[in-house]
């Protein structure tokens, strides 16, 4: 077991954590150290008072997934919209109803693919776009797009089902689109920052699941309007995103946060956009690297980042191909009891909160321990090994069933096993990986290797949301 603290990382030498090819490299490398990492004559190195760095990065993580995993968690309120029904959803499944029974397929897939394009669009303009431009113009239009899904949770959609669903699907898209491009800018820019802000904000995002699990069971436990529930639900989530702009431009406010800030700013001398004062040593070395082109070099990061972009990939593509199409499809084996265990609330517990929680304490672990390191062979092994995690959930209580009838684990303590391991592992195997990314390339290229680890992410969601929807369909 090994504990690496930021300072350890950050400034090792150590080539498990930085790779060098080069002595022309190493000397680039070593000027961008002197030019990042220490401050002009009589400027220390500011410290991050009250934590407040840490904690608003932490809040905006939440904010990056808080709009997915809203929509996702109220299963109850899209089973009563789309169940062409002007009453609560009594938990039944309208037969031969292809939208509510695969819905979460199909929220996946449209959540997934314009994820990837805007990923795309937000690499080339890492250099030609200011990062705060891209964070504030992201939050307002999913701000927008909530609220209009806010608005739509008291009107009667029970005479156009269909129309309302194509709605949703629109929303999603241009939501996560906005989403993508928001929490990728962020992670970027940690990737200027010491590890442990890096580790806030994806620990944020499992914080954000989290929440949004717990407010859907308080919400059905006090209201026993599908509608009211929801509409306290979604209301949740729009104050917190106005609450993350606000976060977000007091960070530029504070001094610890500016003078990490400050590489993004370097960023932009390499790609011609300024340059350096004429006295500079850095001058003919570093800034031709970049000279002739707005566009962040892409092979360099691919080449450094294949491996930790494989992990990521493969670690969110079985999680995204299990949860939540195959986990909100679990039910009580105890179901015909009429338990609200059993029916109201066993999936918002043993899915959403289990899954959710446990992979926010993967996450969190991630601050204390990192093992394997960036460079072993070990940390492909344990994603490989997820592969097993298939097989199980399907063979727990999955309905409906067509395909496959039978039913091995007879207990409703499997499923939440599972889940719990299922985010245990998504969240300390996929955590380490996208925080060795930014690391082990040069300072300058931090923010572009985060929108391309965030691509490999979206990637394994996208693939394992495609074939989601095949494997719900063959069960």
């Amino acid at each position: 077991m090994a504990i690496a603290s930021e300072d350890d990382f950050q400034h090792s030498s150590n080539s498990t954590y930085r790779t060098i090819g080069s002595s022309l490299q190493a000397d680039q490398e070593a000027l961008l150290e002197k030019l990042l990492d220490h401050p002009p004559p009589g400027l220390q190195r500011p410290e991050d008072r009250f934590y407040g760095t840490y904690i608003i990065f932490f809040s905006l993580g939440i904010g990056s997934l808080l709009p997915w995993n809203f929509l996702v968690t109220a299963k109850e309120y899209w089973m009563f919209k789309l169940g062409n029904s002007s009453s609560p959803a009594t938990g039944e499944d309208p037969e031969g109803s292809d939208i509510l029974n695969y819905f979460e397929s199909y929220l996946a897939v449209a959540s997934t693919v314009p994820s990837m394009l805007c990923l795309v669009a937000n690499f080339l303009l890492v250099n030609r776009v200011a990062v705060h431009i891209r964070v504030l113009s992201s939050l307002t239009v999913i701000l927008a797009i909530f609220m209009v899904i806010t608005a739509l949770v008291k009107v009667d959609t029970s005479s156009w089902t269909r129309g309302f669903f194509a709605v949703t699907i629109v929303c999603m898209v241009i939501l996560s689109g906005a989403s993508t491009v928001f929490s990728s800018s962020i992670y970027g820019m940690t990737g200027s920052f010491p590890m442990r802000n890096s580790q806030a904000l994806i620990s944020g995002g499992a914080m954000g699941g989290t929440v949004s699990a717990v407010a859907s069971l308080v919400d059905l436990a006090a209201s026993s309007d599908v509608r009211d529930s929801a509409l306290a639900f979604f209301l949740t989530a729009t104050i917190f995103l106005v609450l993350c702009m606000g976060l977000y431009l007091l960070l530029s406010r504070l001094e610890y946060a500016r003078y990490y800030m400050r590489p993004v700013l370097v960023a932009r001398v390499f790609s011609g956009e300024q340059e350096l004062p004429q006295d500079s040593p850095s001058v003919p070395l570093v800034a031709s690297r970049f000279s002739d082109s707005h566009t962040p070099p892409l092979r360099p990061i691919l080449k450094k980042t294949a491996s930790l972009g494989f992990c990521v990939t493969y670690v969110f593509f079985i999680t995204s191909l299990i949860y939540p199409a195959v986990c909100t499809n679990i039910e009580s084996l105890n179901k015909d009891s009429g338990s609200l265990w059993t029916t109201k609330f066993f999936i918002p517990l043993t899915t959403f909160l289990l899954y959710n929680f446990a992979d926010l304490c993967g996450r969190q672990l991630t601050a204390w321990i990192q093992v394997p390191g960036p460079n072993s062979k070990a940390l492909p092994g344990f994603v490989l090994l997820r592969t097993c995690l298939i097989p199980l959930f399907v063979l727990c209580n999955y309905q409906p069933r067509v395909h496959l009838k039978t039913v091995v684990f007879q207990s409703d303590v499997y499923p939440a096993l599972l889940s719990s391991l299922l985010g245990l592992s998504n969240g300390y195997l996929s955590t380490l990986a996208l925080l060795y990314g930014p690391k082990i390339v040069p300072r300058e290229l931090a923010e572009a290797t985060g929108v391309v680890m965030s691509f490999y992410l979206c990637l394994g969601l996208t693939l394992g949301s495609a074939c989601s929807t095949l494997l719900v369909h063959l069960i």
